[in-house]
């Protein structure tokens, strides 16, 4: 079966990646932003950014089933909490929060997306893409390595 809200968000998000539109500090770029079609109305939802709690407007939305591109707004900052938390940001997200040196760099952004993954397969009860643990313990893979790791030693 085919989760279309799902793949809508895994196609924003890997656009903004190579396309670096990517920005954690912008409610706009960060990942929920691109998954909203690069708005920020999804701010009003919470308390600040990175934070899992509702804002009044976002429980009222919450209680009225309103879904933003098919995310209840709690779904929306679990993501959000999820790929700040995965660029190393301590939050919820203030002045004097802890920041990566470098807020746009591929390996951080990576390791914020590969969270934010995580949590988008964790709500739509998938297994998650991104786990590669399963690839390396396949029987196949192992018996080839062994051959071309023997076949490099010998």
């Amino acid at each position: 079966m085919k989760n279309s809200r799902f793949d809508s968000a895994i196609q924003k998000l890997y656009r903004a990646f190579h396309s670096n539109t990517l920005d954690p500090e912008c409610c706009k770029s960060c990942a929920v932003g691109n998954i909203l079609d690069n708005t920020d109305s999804w701010k009003h939802l919470t308390e600040g950014h990175g934070s899992l709690r509702l804002s009044y407007v976002g429980q009222v939305n919450e209680a009225f089933n309103k879904r933003f591109q098919g995310y209840f707004p709690s779904e929306l900052l679990q993501i959000e909490a999820a790929f700040l938390r995965g660029c190393g940001y301590q939050l919820p997200l203030k002045r004097n929060s802890f920041r990566p040196d470098d807020r746009k760099s591929k390996d951080v952004l990576f390791d914020g997306l590969c969270e934010a993954i995580t949590v988008l397969c964790k709500l739509d009860t998938i297994p998650n893409v991104m786990d590669y643990q399963n690839l390396l313990k396949s029987e196949n893979f192992v018996s080839n390595s062994s051959k071309k790791v023997s076949a490099f030693v010998s």
